[in-house]
C-alpha cells in the first residue's frame, strides 16, 4: 500500500509516573529522527499494568536505518526497564497494508 510502518513495543508496570516520564524522555530524543512520523503510549483498559508504545514510520527502510544506527540503544534506554519480560519478543513490526 503506502509503505507506512508501525512498531509496537510491549511494556508492563504498575509505575504509571515512571513509564510516562520515560516515554516523554524517549519521545524528545527521537523527535529529530528522519522517517519517524510520531508515537503514542497506550495503556490497556482491561489490564492497567500493560502498556504499548506504537511508533509510526515512513517506511521499513527508515526504521531499519535508525534501528541499526549508533544511537538506537541509548535513545530508547529510559523505557527498557519497563519492557514486558513475559513475551517471547518485546516488540512487533507491522506494515500498513490497508487503511481508511
Amino acid at each position: 500500500m503506502s509503505g507506512l510502518l508501525r512498531v509496537l513495543l510491549y511494556h508492563a508496570t504498575s509505575d504509571q509516573a515512571g513509564i510516562d516520564a520515560a516515554y516523554h524522555e524517549v519521545s524528545r530524543r527521537l523527535a529529530p529522527v528522519p522517517g519517524l512520523i510520531g508515537n503514542e503510549l497506550l495503556r490497556s483498559v482491561a489490564e492497567p499494568t500493560d502498556f504499548v508504545v506504537v511508533s509510526s514510520w515512513r517506511d521499513l527502510a527508515a526504521f531499519r536505518e535508525w534501528e541499526h544506527g549508533a544511537g538506537h540503544r541509548d535513545s530508547t534506554a529510559p523505557l527498557r526497564p519497563y519492557r514486558q519480560a513475559a513475551r517471547s519478543t518485546p516488540f512487533g513490526i507491522y506494515e500498513v497494508t490497508a487503511a481508511y
